[in-house]
């Protein structure tokens, strides 16, 4: 007796939080045109940490700025969280950064006059939300600073400062944690604490983190750096080491 079997289906493979496709970025016109990013092809895996590097002037801010909705790419299309972001109206794309994206600063950005704890619920209230104490708190105490909820910027240390930029941009959930040079204005103990923090949010809470750094040591806590050099792609290492990024970027830099 013949039993008909049921064509076997697939499993669906897991949605990027980002996507890019064919993005390409141009300043200018004519003769004055300069192409920043050039026919880009590029995913991030959800729950990974990339981080992106090349040389100066290769586009590497050009490509976060994209990835974000910060910067209209010329050709291509971007999606972030599964959402075709790339012809988004302005305020789409803002309400997107507000819940979808998370953004942290080489600068840290924060409001002088107000309180960690404030600086932390200011993205709630833009949202249109009234922020919970204990929520502001809880995310503040996971970055280890629950102790300095009253203090305001100048009244912490420049890694305190950043931390407390993660925490304001992790307070809304983002589906993915944009990063650009977070570590470039903190000192070498202050910045491990950072990328610390960063790796255990991945690890622990599966977090999308995509990262553009100059510093070997801050990419080789990354899952896979990706190198640009002229807006293009050339390279990827996965497992990255300190040693092996340098070498790269060294190679990279002598080719300019």
């Amino acid at each position: 007796m013949h039993t008909q079997t049921s064509p076997s289906i697939a499993p669906a493979l897991p949605v990027p939080a980002v996507e890019l496709r064919g993005i390409t970025r141009v300043y200018g016109s004519r003769g004055t045109a300069v192409r920043a990013l050039d026919d880009v092809d590029l995913a991030f895996p959800t729950g990974s940490w990339t981080a992106v590097m090349g040389p100066s002037g290769s586009g590497k801010s050009t490509l976060l700025h994209c990835a974000a909705g910060l910067e209209r790419v010329t050709a291509g299309r971007v999606w972030v969280a599964g959402r075709d972001i790339t012809d988004a109206p302005d305020a789409e794309l803002t309400r997107l950064r507000r819940t979808v994206i998370g953004f942290v600063f080489q600068t840290f950005n924060l409001i002088g006059s107000l309180t960690a704890e404030q600086n932390v619920a200011m993205p709630l209230r833009l949202a249109g939300q009234r922020p919970g104490r204990r929520q502001v708190r809880d995310v503040l105490g996971s970055v280890g600073l629950a102790d300095r909820l009253r203090h305001r910027p100048r009244e912490l240390s420049g890694g305190q400062q950043q931390r407390v930029a993660i925490a304001r941009a992790m307070v809304t959930r983002p589906a993915v944690l944009f990063a650009d040079e977070p570590t470039g204005a903190l000192d070498t103990r202050s910045a491990r604490v950072v990328m610390d923090l960063l790796r255990s949010m991945v690890d622990h809470a599966s977090q999308t983190i995509v990262m553009v750094t100059h510093d070997p040591a801050a990419a080789a806590r990354a899952d896979q750096v990706v190198f640009l050099s002229d807006g293009r792609i050339v390279d990827r290492l996965d497992r990255p080491s300190v040693s092996g990024v340098a070498a790269r970027l060294a190679q990279l830099e002598e080719e300019k």
